[in-house]
């Protein structure tokens, strides 16, 4: 597999990532079957293409990634789906985590 096509499934992998963790909250723990179906499903499908990526980039780097695609993602949604709170430092952090994904891309010495 080429780098390039590493990198597209983590970031697929990392929105997939995102899709799972907002999933988790329509789950009402699991009782509710439609949105636990999704979220099994793009968690599988999260960790698959996770596990492809990783073998050709650095895990770290794909790790790392992914876990913020799926962290930022959770957080942006969370603040537009479920009003979570709009504050200078939430969002303060949340570009810092931006920056650092994108660092991780650009240092990872996987073109």
């Amino acid at each position: 597999m080429s780098n390039t096509k590493a990198w597209i499934l983590l970031v697929i992998a990392g929105i997939l990532e995102v899709g799972w963790s907002i999933g988790l909250k329509y789950t009402a723990g699991f009782t509710k079957l439609g949105p636990s179906i999704f979220t099994l499903l793009t968690l599988a499908g999260s960790m698959f293409l996770l596990a492809k990526a990783a073998n050709v980039l650095p895990i770290g780097t794909a790790y790392g990634i992914w876990v913020g695609i799926g962290a930022l993602g959770a957080a942006i949604l969370g603040i537009i789906l479920f009003k979570e709170a709009v504050t200078p430092g939430r969002l303060f952090f949340l570009a810092l985590l931006l920056v650092s994904i994108i660092g991780l891309k650009v240092t990872s010495g996987a073109q």
